[in-house]
């Protein structure tokens, strides 16, 4: 048995439900928005985009606290990091101070193009998605963000 606290809790089986049915709607969700807002540039793999948009969202992060974040081997995070280099999509600023091996990474302003552009392509595909509901569930939905957001926080 867990030492997790929650994991003495039984779970309601309305819960069980709704997850089942999130699950799946998030999924068709993002394959949808994927077909539809269209494929990353030819040069960015899936890996290296979410590695672009966590070193956008965290300037000066390194190679390792990457690999953590997205919990994957630093070698293979290393190699995916060379590549945006190699790209110009990603620059590294000068080695730390303290410890030369590490130097902190940084979006370029093509990497940032590239960010943006997916970013708004993918935004423009859901968009048109929630345009085609009805008045009424476009307010469902919209009563819907604050406990999705807050599942998402959780």
């Amino acid at each position: 048995m867990s030492d997790h606290p929650l994991s003495y809790t039984p779970i309601p089986e309305r819960a069980l439900a709704l997850s089942d049915e999130l699950r799946l709607a998030f999924k068709g969700l993002l394959r949808s928005m994927q077909r539809e807002g269209g494929e990353m540039a030819s040069n960015v793999s899936l890996m290296q985009y979410m590695l672009l948009g966590l070193i956008h969202e965290q300037p000066g992060i390194g190679v390792a606290a990457l690999a953590r974040v997205q919990n994957v081997r630093g070698p293979t995070v290393s190699a995916q990091v060379k590549s945006l280099e190699e790209a110009g999509l990603v620059e590294r600023s000068a080695p730390d101070p303290q410890d030369r091996r590490r130097s902190g990474l940084q979006v370029s302003s093509e990497g940032l193009r590239v960010i943006e552009s997916l970013r708004a392509r993918r935004r423009d595909a859901l968009a048109r998605r929630i345009a085609r509901l009805s008045p009424a569930q476009m307010d469902a939905l919209a009563a819907a963000m604050q406990p999705l957001l807050e599942i998402g926080q959780s």
